[in-house]
């Protein structure tokens, strides 16, 4: 095992050490409370619950260019890991969809277990195209174990207080912390690689809206929340990946060629 492997085993067991000590951390109590909450046609939370369609319209998109086989800028033996990704993408749609209609702990539930699937399959994805794609195709199965899980030990040991969020929080973010480590860290097998840097910047900028989703409602005199134009960034930043598993092509000299190079 070398140098790269130990500091991302190393992050890792001391990410899951610090949220042991830390104690349990609870669902917050005004989490549902977005900032906009305006019906239309009859649909409560409209925007919010109508913007997941663009994680319909990747997702299937990235199903339907799966359908036959891996595209030029993928690997084989990914295929797996990619048809669950863009599965949990799709899945989106209702279970996010249906949470933003109906508010609640249980329907948050199942929209973070797709975004579980979707997060751990990436994950794997990364592991495999950067690492070694036998290792990210192996992954796959327990990456996305131990993603469902966390959604199930949260609901599970919600007795009323919140429950424990922590191996979630695990899920979600350390990934997105480890993957630009990997990325640098590792020759990729597959160029160019700014796709994946392209997702990431999505998701973090995301994540930014999500945090300010009153101010954005508020500067954008009502037109769009930061909840709902996080949906749309994220989508568009799994549109770059897809359209990386179209554009990009093997590293020259690397070990692990595509299909149609063995």
């Amino acid at each position: 095992m070398d140098s790269r492997s130990l500091t991302i085993l190393g992050i890792t067991l001391l990410a899951v050490l610090a949220l042991a000590a830390y104690g349990p951390l609870p669902q917050a109590a005004a989490y549902h409370s977005f900032a906009d909450q305006r019906p239309c046609w009859g649909i409560p939370n409209f925007s919010n619950s109508l913007s997941n369609l663009a994680f319909l319209l990747v997702g299937a998109a990235g199903l339907w260019a799966l359908r036959k086989g891996v595209p030029a800028g993928g690997l084989a033996i990914l295929r797996p890991a990619y048809l669950l990704f863009f599965a949990g993408t799709a899945l989106l749609f209702p279970t996010s969809g249906i949470y933003h209609l109906w508010p609640s702990d249980a329907t948050l539930a199942w929209d973070r277990l797709a975004m579980a699937i979707a997060f751990m399959a990436f994950f794997a994805i990364v592991i495999g195209e950067q690492i070694d794609p036998r290792l990210g195709a192996r992954l796959l199965a327990p990456l996305v174990l131990i993603g469902m899980v966390s959604v199930g030990y949260w609901r599970l040991s919600d007795t009323g207080d919140g429950g424990d969020l922590r191996p979630y929080l695990l899920v979600q973010f350390l990934p997105m912390l480890l993957i630009p480590l990997i990325a640098v860290s590792y020759r990729p097998s597959l160029r160019p690689t700014w796709y994946l840097w392209a997702l990431l910047a999505s998701y973090g900028l995301a994540k930014v809206f999500e945090l300010l989703d009153g101010p954005i409602l508020r500067l954008s005199q009502g037109l769009m929340s930061g909840h709902t134009l996080k949906h749309i960034v994220a989508a568009i930043g799994i549109a770059f990946f897809l359209l990386a598993l179209f554009r990009r092509r093997p590293v020259p000299s690397s070990r692990y060629p595509l299909p149609s190079e063995r």
